[in-house]
């Protein structure tokens, strides 16, 4: 009896330290799978970042953004920039650019002067003169400026990839009826979104700092860190299961 209950033991103790085991190798294959997929997703990652840093392209994140406000309801939203869209347009639309990076302030600004300079200027010639020339020159003008501006409507929104349809003929229709509405929307969306030379930073950024410090954000987005995952080598697993029993 002796020996048939040591036997009984034996076995029972057999089948816990294979129980032991089982679950510990179910444990490391979950472990290993959990690796595997953290390694996956850390160079998914990482490959996405060099993409994007080749590219040089903001839009490569997909990030869809939207403009602040509506172009007529929302016009008083900020009074500052509707008080300088509507008296001095060609300053609000320098600003813009230099904002957006698409050129200097004083020169883009100054093209939009001309044109609109050349509009008002062909208009008083023809109720002086009441030559039609003059009006066909005042007209051509007006297409003129507001083809320029609405292209660079256009390409503020590629470039930010703000919602919005791709025809140049919308954007160019906004500013021909409304300019000033539409640069005052413009302005919002740049400058409630701390857009500098080109850089969309977010509302979350906060600019701080002397002038000659420069505007720079307080928050910045920064590339993940390198996971380092050290997969267990099977000895030191082997040595850890011996452990156990």
């Amino acid at each position: 009896m002796a020996e048939l209950n040591k036997q009984e033991k034996v076995v029972a103790n057999g089948n816990e330290e294979e129980g032991e085991e089982t679950r510990l190798l179910e444990g490391m294959a979950a472990l290993d799978f959990d690796m595997l997929c953290s390694t996956v997703a850390s160079q998914q990652t990482q490959g996405k970042w060099r993409e994007i840093e080749s590219s040089g392209e903001e839009n490569a994140v997909g990030v869809l953004r939207m403009w602040e406000g509506e172009v007529v309801l929302d016009f008083m939203y900020d009074r500052r920039v509707a008080l300088e869209s509507a008296c001095c347009p060609c300053y609000r639309f320098g600003k813009n650019m230099k904002r957006a990076g698409f050129g200097y302030c004083l020169l883009q600004g100054t093209v939009y002067f001309v044109l609109l300079v050349s509009v008002f200027l062909n208009i008083l010639a023809f109720m002086v003169t009441d030559r039609n020339c003059f009006l066909y020159l005042a007209v051509a003008f007006t297409v003129s400026l507001g083809a320029y501006s609405g292209f660079f409507r256009m390409q503020i929104k590629r470039k930010f990839n703000i919602m919005g349809t791709d025809n140049l003929l919308d954007d160019c229709i906004y500013h021909l009826i409304c300019p000033c509405c539409t640069l005052s929307q413009e302005s919002r969306t740049l400058e409630m979104n701390n857009v500098q030379d080109g850089t969309w930073h977010g509302r979350g950024d906060i600019c701080i700092g002397s002038h000659s410090e420069g505007n720079r954000p307080f928050f910045e987005l920064h590339h993940p860190h390198p996971i380092s995952i050290k997969i267990p080598e099977p000895c030191s697993m082997q040595n850890g299961s011996n452990g156990f029993r």
